[in-house]
């Protein structure tokens, strides 16, 4: 298997982790505050990469630059805790669909960056590409909430605070791109957990950590506890990052509807949701999404490299 078809497999497994984090996220929430379980969240992402870094640690903490540093700081500041955070409040201003339809266009707004800032290539496949996805996480996800009252005091608030937690994420890839150009993926998901540690320990303590019982907590969210911060945290960034290594920063971003795609799956299996006949062509296009991209990735490397 070539370098391209390892980047390839490893971005689609790494949004296939996080896009377990939704459901997922529904069981922990049973038993935990967010807060506190979002600390132990990246706790757990960080003892779970721990055994895969341990050897080179020291030789790549040496190694880190002045900007290294600032890489993985903006990681861990925007692309875990304030995403985060700004989610949280701002889904508390607005409905389950809006929210949806603005996280919907995390790929385009990934993209965008990555085409700005990186300056990777978003020709009219790119784009093509892009826009299916983000039109297949639209059927998704529209018509997997109720349509409760939209009419919030501070629904405006709400849209701009779910923005910046897409601009957040945009974020935790853009600036995990840069890093791992010159650190290990591994080492940078590592650091990124372990770097938010302090930041979320610090939330939870002045919100809600003096809320748990832990001895109340029953076991269903321990396990969901667990896989949260070690499958999709750990394992999840390690796979991403990994396949950005190897990826234009246009390529990852639209693999990022593979995320919509597994908790849609999941919350069939974990959490009981019923099949609406509108998810099947949002499937078919954040599929066809997907080997486009795949197809372009390929390809635009082959004329590269010849």
């Amino acid at each position: 298997m070539n370098e391209r078809t390892v980047g390839i497999v490893f971005l689609f497994l790494g949004m296939t982790l996080f896009g377990s984090a939704t459901p997922i996220s529904k069981l922990v929430g049973e038993g935990f505050p967010v807060f506190t379980a979002s600390t132990l969240r990246v706790a757990l992402g960080a003892l779970s990469l721990l055994p895969f870094v341990a050897l080179r640690f020291r030789e790549n903490l040496r190694e880190l630059s002045g900007r290294a540093w600032l890489e993985i700081g903006l990681i861990s500041l925007f692309g875990m805790v304030g995403f985060t955070v700004f989610l949280i409040l701002g889904m508390q201003y607005i409905t389950g669909v809006a929210g949806s339809i603005i996280m919907s266009t995390t790929p385009a707004i990934t993209a965008l960056g990555a085409f700005l800032f990186l300056r990777s290539p978003l020709d009219w496949r790119r784009i093509l590409a892009i826009v299916s996805g983000v039109a297949g996480i639209v059927l998704i996800n529209l018509f997997r909430h109720e349509f409760d009252d939209p009419d919030s005091p501070y629904f405006f608030l709400g849209v701009v605070l779910v923005f910046l937690a897409i601009s957040c994420e945009a974020t935790y890839t853009l600036m995990g791109k840069k890093a791992t150009e010159t650190l290990d993926p591994l080492f940078t998901s590592f650091m990124a957990c372990l770097l938010s540690l302090p930041l979320f320990l610090i939330i939870a303590l002045f919100t809600d950590f003096q809320k748990v019982d832990f001895g109340a907590v029953p076991w269903e969210s321990w396990y969901a506890l667990i896989w949260w911060g070690v499958g999709t945290l750990g394992a999840g960034s390690a796979f991403w990052y990994s396949g950005l290594a190897r990826a234009e920063g246009t390529t990852a971003a639209g693999f990022m509807s593979v995320m919509a795609l597994s908790a849609l799956v999941l919350s069939y299996v974990l959490l009981g949701e019923s099949f609406q006949p509108i998810h099947a062509p949002g499937i078919v296009l954040v599929l066809a999404s997907i080997s486009l991209m795949s197809w372009v990735h390929m390809t635009s490397h082959g004329r590269q490299d010849s």
